[in-house]
């Protein structure tokens, strides 16, 4: 028993040690997943904020390459109505686009002309202003001394253009970008381009001695304000506010703490950034939605590996106890079985000695030789018996019998055997059923010899009672011994178990009530059992009643 003592609290520690293990385990884990989901996303915090200006300048960037080069396709045949249409169209697309000024120009060789570059007269044949107001689009013929002052930037590197192209291949995009766009700070400035043929026309134009001959060409500049790009915040979850900027925008103090960030614009926006802000617990809100699968996802593994180290633990808990069961019914079976063959080798060898014995000798080693054999049979029989019922291999055979008459015989038996045990029996309406005498009677022997051994010696009692209820008979056997504890109660039925008491050092092998259990369960009934310690135990066998 030491040794298994010892054994039980060397697998309590270690499953302790193991269950430590995980737990320290867990609690770095979560500590790192947690930290590593906070870089994360602050990493994320510092780098998406580049999608957020693409998807917030998309709208500048498709005017840019796709509606304004579209002033191509008038080949300079634009005039007041449709530059008004397409300033329209520009308005509704594009809410930033605050005002376009549209130019009419005449390109000749007069020499009157706003500027004369490389013997080309380029000069505002009409200039208009288009602005959107109430929804509608207002036209007003101007005449600004600014506006007039980026045309002629215009002007003169579209003169270098027909000057200087080579007409002999295509013009690169480098060389279209800085002839025909200007880009300032909330300002881009186009002419439409002109084709191979149209620099040719452009240079005998120069040639030419008729004053009167010109061709036209059309320039926009188109004002745009950065404050009404509207904002496309594609991070919500990282971003509380976004804001707009001038480039120098710098807050002398961040007293709130909030984390910032920004980015700049491009192009005619190129003085103005994206401005971040958000607050840390707007960004600890967003950690703690992407780290909760992470932690949810460590602690499931961390409750499998919990499951696998009980399941470990109960598998070699169960091994200890059954190696401990089977290490006592191995002693007490062989004390049993050592006991009797002892007894029956002393008588035996009394009996073939060379002393003459007398005839009462002779009697008693007879007598002491059919006890002993009548015990090692009875136990050879009681396991035979076990097997048996477990394999099914047994055969209920019932009839009828008289309950009074079948009880009392097994009282007076026990009478005979144990003078100083008494027994009373209580029958109530119930004379006589159907079942199988030998099963029965085994219940009953093992019950009341149960009884006797485990009551004190100067309390030997048990009262029987018998009572029909319904479809059951219903047997009690209560006496007034030594009680079982409630941590044994659901044991008492395992075949080899044996509760440690004075009464049960020797003469038990465990099989008892497990062989009244698989007695009682083979008859279709059931038994349970109520017990208080030093008070008594009541056991209740309950079998189908058949008349």
């Amino acid at each position: 028993m030491k040794n298994s003592s010892v054994t039980y609290r060397k697998n309590f520690s270690l499953i302790i040690v193991f269950l430590v293990l995980i737990s320290v385990t867990l609690v770095i884990a979560l500590f790192v997943s947690y930290n590593l989901t906070a870089k994360y996303v602050e990493n994320e915090f510092a780098s998406k904020k580049v999608d957020v200006m693409e998807q917030t300048i998309k709208p500048y960037t498709n005017l840019y390459q796709n509606k304004i080069p579209e002033i191509t396709s008038y080949q300079g045949f634009l005039d007041s109505a449709s530059a008004a249409r397409y300033a329209d169209a520009v308005f509704k697309d594009y809410s930033f686009v605050k005002k376009i000024v549209f130019y009419d120009v005449k390109v000749s060789n007069q020499k009157n002309s706003t500027i004369i570059r490389n013997n080309l007269g380029i000069s505002i044949n009409a200039m208009y202003q288009y602005i959107r107001q109430d929804g509608k689009v207002s036209g007003l013929r101007i005449w600004n001394t600014a506006d007039e002052d980026e045309f002629k930037q215009m002007a003169i590197k579209l003169s270098d253009y027909v000057a200087f192209s080579d007409t002999t291949r295509g013009s690169t995009q480098d060389e279209i970008f800085k002839t025909f766009y200007d880009i300032k700070p909330d300002k881009i400035n186009y002419s439409n381009i002109l084709r191979r043929e149209d620099v040719k026309n452009f240079r005998e134009l120069r040639k030419s001695k008729n004053p009167s001959f010109f061709y036209k060409q059309n320039m926009m500049t188109f004002i745009l304000d950065p404050y009404l790009l509207k904002i496309k915040n594609s991070h919500r979850e990282l971003y509380q506010d976004i804001s707009i900027q001038p480039i120098v925008y710098d807050p002398f103090d961040n007293q709130s703490g909030n984390l910032i960030t920004e980015v700049p614009l491009s192009g005619a926006f190129s003085d103005f950034k994206l401005y971040f802000s958000s607050g840390r617990d707007y960004l600890t809100n967003e950690i703690n939605r992407r780290f909760m699968p992470i932690g949810a996802l460590v602690l499931l593994i961390y409750c499998f590996l919990v499951l696998v180290g009980w399941l470990i633990y109960r598998n070699l808990n169960f091994n200890i106890k059954l190696f401990k069961l089977q290490y006592d019914f191995i002693n007490n079976f062989t004390h049993e079985f050592k006991t009797p063959v002892s007894v029956i080798k002393i008588a035996g060898s009394n009996l073939s000695g060379d002393n003459e014995l007398s005839e009462r000798q002779r009697k008693q080693y007879g007598r002491i030789l059919n006890e002993e054999a009548d015990k090692l049979n009875d136990l050879m029989n009681k396991l035979l018996s076990f097997t048996q019922l477990e394999n099914k291999s047994i055969e209920i055979k019932k009839e009828e019998i008289d309950i009074k008459e079948f009880v009392e015989k097994y009282i007076e038996t026990f009478r005979i055997k144990y003078p100083d045990f008494k027994i009373n029996l209580k029958i109530r309406g119930v004379e006589s059923f159907y079942t199988d005498p030998v099963l029965l009677g085994s219940v009953f022997q093992n019950l009341i010899e149960n009884a006797y051994k485990y009551s004190h010696p100067n309390k030997k009692e048990l009262i029987i009672k018998i009572t029909h209820e319904k479809r059951n008979i219903i047997f009690s056997f209560a006496d007034k011994g030594i009680g079982i504890q409630k941590n044994e109660l659901d044991n008492i039925f395992k075949k080899f178990y044996r509760v440690e008491n004075q009464y049960n050092q020797n003469g038990s092998v465990g099989l008892g009530l497990a062989f009244c259990k698989e007695l009682v369960n083979f008859m279709d009934g059931d038994i349970i059992v109520n017990s208080k310690v030093n008070e008594g135990s009541e056991f209740i066998v309950t079998l189908p009643y058949e008349n």
